[in-house]
């Protein structure tokens, strides 16, 4: 039985989503005949090719008039450059002509739409090359890309307003799925008539399906954004090849399908697998050829026969250990044709978009499960399980050797500071030279010795959560980290040559204005003490899966009543008494940390950036240095 797993449209550009490679690596090592393909890179790669612009003009040209855009316009306008350029500017991007470096930052190459006006905001004094001052010696190169990403992103708004509305390069059409209760958007939306970018999709799934004639066909959704093309391509499916079963499962669903009720997804799909996919696909594949009855089912969701009914099926079954799960493979993922886009200019998001990482897991599950915006409950945080270091190094090892890179992302969502030392003393034992980044819990145990050992491993970035950088507020989080122990950790990884990003949040409950004031004072010393050089601020959202959504009265807030639930059902809305307008304080805190990031008003009042009236800080401007002393 071939098994052929699927990335849908839209994940990441510049490297494959790592759900399909981790799950045709398990089923190889199981005997298993299974493929995969990328159609998220496929998709935007027959868009952004000479014919799909070609196409993409068609489009425009059936337009009236009063219904195009400013981006369109321009695009009819210079269209022999887009159609003479866009081949050349991929093929720089995937890193097979790096010499059009200098003909694309010569300004004089490329088509320069709307979006090309962003880089007004960077002020050169001396009225020279404006882009000077956000990348300063970084190189010719840099800014080609920087530029080039620019002109893919004129592109990307050309196809969203001439040919589909909800066309993005990572978000696409999520609105039709993030935590809606029915499915009737998405229905909708699927019995509309197909457009150029449908049309593109059903071509290249029909295409894969032909080339590999599998029996299953595996679905990943990870995010709200690949969920529509996830369903088109389940139609495409459908419609030609009736008897091959499909598979819905990935993170999406994991968290946002649990209490799926809705028959009408099965229209388009024949299962529905909830949570890690190695039992449950085993299950599957033994009940497909007769060898295990439906009711022996491990975490599947399918739709009854007689009463037309959803049936969530269950067999108590114990999950594979993440030690015996194989190594994953990106044998038939094309990885010379990825993107290294550069798009925003921080250092932390340039790692996620620029250049292609070997996706790894250190441990499955988090060790520490009880941050109280995090969805514990589920099994992708619940279930910590580790695996021997000797037998990560063998995977690393394993995986150099298959696709010839040596970068490594580890996607935990904590690693473990444990596992950590174990395997950078293996890596180091056997001489392994890698690369690597991921994302840490900033506790005490991350020593300034451990910190050079890591680095002495090769990592060189580290990401992990400040939050919202009150001591208050860090304990309600039930975090374990308070702010001097995170500035002490942080300058350790720094001092260790390691980058340091901080993911910064703003509207948890009960946060008043003077702690989002305090929190931005707390991060400008982290900057101007040289303990993090990246951050970004998110907004909290309650999840019905947290402990703040399960017991929001021990928060202090009031959840919002959800409309009946039949598919979607993960974000939730809440009354917090505090009444503070956060969307307004959200627009300062990511203007100024931009700002902090280039070495800007690190020394001047944060109050600056307010353009309304708001409290002095209550935490003295020497707390960071003086924490940095006690040390």
């Amino acid at each position: 039985m071939r098994v052929l797993s699927l990335i849908p449209p839209m994940t990441q550009l510049n490297t494959p989503y790592p759900s399909t490679a981790y799950l045709t690596g398990f089923l190889r090592s199981r005997g298993v005949d299974a493929v995969q393909e990328d159609l998220a890179l496929q998709l935007v790669l027959s868009l952004l090719s000479r014919a799909g612009l070609q196409s993409v003009y068609d489009c425009v040209q059936r337009l009236p008039d009063e219904a195009r855009s400013g981006p369109v316009n321009f695009f009819a306008d210079h269209v022999e450059r887009y159609l003479a350029t866009v081949e050349p500017t991929i093929a720089f991007l995937q890193g097979r002509d790096p010499t059009l470096a200098h003909r694309i930052a010569s300004r004089g190459f490329l088509p320069e739409g709307p979006r090309f006006a962003s880089l007004d905001v960077y002020v050169d004094e001396d009225g020279g090359d404006p882009l000077a001052w956000a990348f300063g010696a970084l190189g010719q190169h840099d800014r080609a890309k920087h530029l080039a990403t620019l002109y893919l992103n004129d592109l990307a708004d050309v196809l969203r307003d001439a040919v589909d509305p909800r066309f993005e390069f990572v978000r696409y059409a999520e609105s039709l799925a993030t935590s809606q209760p029915t499915f009737d958007p998405l229905a909708e939306a699927l019995a509309a008539p197909l457009n150029l970018v449908d049309e593109t999709l059903r071509t290249l799934t029909l295409q894969a399906l032909a080339r590999h004639q599998p029996q299953v066909v595996l679905l990943s959704v990870p995010f709200p954004g690949a969920v529509y093309a996830a369903f088109r391509m389940a139609q495409a499916i459908k419609q030609q090849a009736p008897g091959v079963r499909l598979v819905l499962g990935g993170g999406f669903v994991n968290t946002e399908l649990r209490e799926l009720t809705e028959p009408r997804v099965f229209d388009y799909v024949d299962f529905v697998t909830l949570d890690a996919g190695e039992r449950p696909l085993l299950a599957l594949l033994e009940h497909l050829q007769g060898q295990r009855s439906a009711q022996r089912l491990v975490r599947t969701f399918v739709r009854d026969a007689e009463s037309g009914q959803v049936r969530y099926l269950n067999w108590q079954e114990p999950d594979v250990p993440f030690a015996d799960i194989g190594t994953p493979t990106w044998d038939g993922l094309p990885l010379d044709r990825y993107l290294s886009l550069l798009d925003m200019l921080n250092p932390m998001n340039r790692l996620w978009s620029d250049g292609r990482w070997n996706k790894l897991t250190v441990a499955h599950g988090c060790y520490w499960k009880k941050c109280s915006f995090c969805d514990v409950s589920l099994d992708y945080i619940a279930r910590y399980e580790g695996a021997e270091a000797s037998v990560l190094v063998d995977r690393i090892e394993a995986i150099v050797q298959e696709t010839g890179q040596t970068g490594f992302h580890f996607v935990d969502e904590a690693a473990p500071p444990k596992a950590l030392k174990a395997l950078a003393e293996e890596l180091i034992r056997r001489g392994v030279a890698i690369s690597w980044w991921g994302n840490v819990r900033f506790e005490k145990t991350f020593t300034p010795e451990l910190c050079q050992l890591l680095a002495d491993s090769g990592c060189i970035a580290i990401s992990g959560g400040l939050e919202v950088a009150s001591d208050r507020l860090l304990k309600l989080m039930k975090k374990g980290v308070s702010v001097d122990q995170v500035a002490r950790v942080t300058h350790a990884f720094t001092d260790a040559g390691i980058l340091v990003h901080a993911y910064l949040m703003y509207g948890f409950p009960t946060q008043t204005v003077q702690d989002t004031v305090d929190a931005l004072e707390y991060v400008r010393q982290l900057f101007a003490e040289g303990c993090i050089q990246s951050g970004f601020f998110h907004r909290f959202a309650c999840t019905v899966h947290s402990p703040v959504g399960l017991d929001p009265a021990a928060y202090g807030i009031e959840l919002l009543p959800l409309p009946p639930v039949t598919f979607a059902k993960n974000d939730v809305g809440f009354i917090d008494p505090t009444g503070v307008d956060h969307d307004r304080l959200g627009k300062v805190l990511k203007k100024a940390i931009y700002n902090f990031m280039h070495g800007i008003a690190l020394e001047e009042d944060v109050r600056m950036w307010f353009p309304f009236k708001v409290p002095k800080p209550t935490v003295k401007r020497d707390r960071i240095a003086r924490a940095l002393q006690s040390y």
